[in-house]
C-alpha cells in the first residue's frame, strides 16, 4: 500500500476497485476485500499478454479503467510480465522478456490472448498437428508463428484466458470467407491436440472488469468462475442483453422506433425493428457500463446491439436484420410490432356506463352513511 499511497492512490479507491472486480464476477464485497489485501502483500499474479489478430480495443479498455487509472492501480493489482502495448523492449529484446517471463512463472503465470490465430498453410489446408504450427502462413512474430507461441506459452500457463470475440471465437478475421483460417483460442489448441479449459470473455471489446475479476479470484482463491458450454463466465454471460436492457418496457408496450432520428429513437423507444440483436446477445453490457461510464454502450447511445458476443450473429447476421426473442421473460406475450387499430364497441360501451353507474351509486350511499354518523341527518329525518 505505501506504493500506491505515494502515488496518490488511497486504501479506500483501491478497495474499490477490488470490490468492482469481485462484483463483476458474482462475488461479494469481501471477497474483493480478500483480493486487495493479497494485491496488497505483494502477491500479484503474472500475466503474459500475447497479441495477433485484432485491433488491440481489449487493451485499450483495460488501459481506460478509471476507478482510478490503470497506471496507479491496475498493474499493482495483477504483473504484466509481458504485454507488447506497454512494454518497452523491442525485437530480440521482446522476445527474451517473453521466454523469461514463461520460465520464471512456468505452471503460476495467467496467459491472456487477445487475438485470433490464422490455422492455414500458403497451400490453403488447415494445421492439425502442434508439431505442424510452423507451417500456418499467417501472423508471424520473432520468427515464430502465432500458433506456435500460443502452443509454447499454454504449455506453462496455470489458467488461460481469451479476451474479445477475435481471441474467443475468431470475430472480425473469421468473418466469410476467411482466407487466413482464423479461429479462436480454445479452437485452435484443440485442432491441434492440446484440450485446456480456456476462459473466453466475448465482445468487441471486452469489459475490462470481467478480465480483472476472473484474474484475481485465480490468484487469490485459485478458482476459476463458473462457465457455460462455451467457456463463457456465467456471472457476465448467462443472460442475454434483452433481459435486462433499459429500453425492455417499451419492447413489452409495443412502442419501436421505426427509422434513426424519428420521435420514437428521440423518447428512447425499443430498437428492436432496427435489427437490435439483444434478444440473441449473452453479455452484461447493459449492467456493467465500459470504463464506469453510464450509458457506454451501443443501445446506450441509440444504436442497436450488433451481437458482438455471438459467434452466430456478429459480422454474419445483415445489421438490420431482426433476430428471434431467445428466452423472453414476464411477461410470456408480447403486444405485435404493428398495433392493431379498430373503434370501442357498443358492448363495451354499455359495460363502462354500467361500470360507471354502480361506482356512482356506492360513493353516494357511502356519503349517507357518512353524514349519519357524523350527527347529520337527511331531510325529514328527526
Amino acid at each position: 500500500m505505501a506504493e500506491l499511497e505515494a502515488l496518490g492512490v488511497s486504501r479506500r479507491d483501491f478497495l474499490k476497485v477490488c470490490t468492482l472486480a469481485a462484483g463483476a464476477i458474482g462475488l461479494p464485497a469481501w471477497a474483493g476485500e480478500k483480493m486487495a489485501d493479497k494485491a496488497a502483500a505483494g502477491a500479484k499474479p503474472s500475466v503474459i499478454w500475447l497479441h495477433w489478430q485484432e485491433c488491440t480495443g481489449c487493451t485499450e479498455s483495460l488501459l481506460r479503467t478509471s476507478a482510478p487509472g490503470v497506471a496507479e492501480l491496475i498493474l499493482s493489482l495483477i504483473s504484466l510480465d509481458y504485454l507488447e502495448t506497454l512494454m518497452a523492449p523491442a525485437g530480440q529484446q521482446a522476445e527474451e522478456v517473453l521466454a523469461a517471463a514463461m520460465e520464471r512463472g512456468r505452471g503460476k503465470y495467467v496467459l491472456v490472448v487477445e487475438g485470433a490465430i490464422p490455422m492455414k498453410t500458403l497451400q490453403g489446408e488447415r494445421v492439425t498437428r502442434a508439431s505442424d504450427a510452423h507451417t500456418a502462413a499467417y501472423c508471424r512474430v520473432g520468427g515464430k508463428t502465432a500458433l506456435e507461441t500460443t502452443i509454447e506459452a499454454a504449455k506453462g500457463a496455470a489458467a488461460i484466458v481469451a479476451i474479445g470475440s477475435c481471441a474467443s471465437w475468431g470475430g472480425i478475421p473469421s468473418a466469410d470467407p476467411n482466407p487466413t483460417g482464423a479461429v479462436g483460442t480454445q479452437e485452435a489448441l484443440r485442432s491441434v491436440g492440446i484440450d485446456r479449459t480456456v476462459v473466453t470473455l466475448p465482445g468487441c471489446p471486452a469489459n475490462p472488469y470481467n478480465l480483472l475479476g476472473t484474474v484475481l479470484q485465480f490468484a487469490t482463491f485459485g478458482t476459476l468462475p463458473a462457465l457455460d458450454d462455451l467457456g463463457r463466465p456465467k456471472f457476465a454471460y448467462a443472460r442475454t442483453i434483452h433481459e435486462d436492457c433499459p429500453r425492455r418496457p417499451h419492447f413489452d408496450a409495443g412502442r419501436f422506433v421505426q427509422k434513426f432520428g424519428d420521435e420514437g429513437h428521440r423518447a428512447g423507444y425499443c430498437l428492436y425493428k432496427l435489427g437490435c440483436k439483444g434478444p440473441a446477445t449473452h453479455a452484461s453490457c447493459s449492467l456493467n457500463p465500459f470504463v464506469e461510464v453510464p450509458g457506454a454502450w451501443p443501445i446506450g447511445i441509440g444504436h442497436p446491439c450488433f451481437g458482438c458476443t455471438e459467434q452466430k450473429l456478429a459480422f454474419r447476421v445483415p445489421l438490420h436484420d431482426t433476430v428471434e426473442v431467445e428466452r423472453p421473460t414476464a411477461p410470456g406475450t408480447y403486444p405485435p410490432l404493428v398495433a392493431r387499430r379498430g373503434a370501442i364497441s357498443p358492448v363495451a360501451t354499455g359495460l363502462a356506463g354500467v361500470a360507471v353507474g354502480v361506482l356512482a351509486g356506492a360513493g353516494y350511499m357511502a356519503t349517507r352513511k357518512l353524514d349519519r354518523r357524523h350527527g347529520g341527518h337527511e331531510e325529514g329525518e328527526p
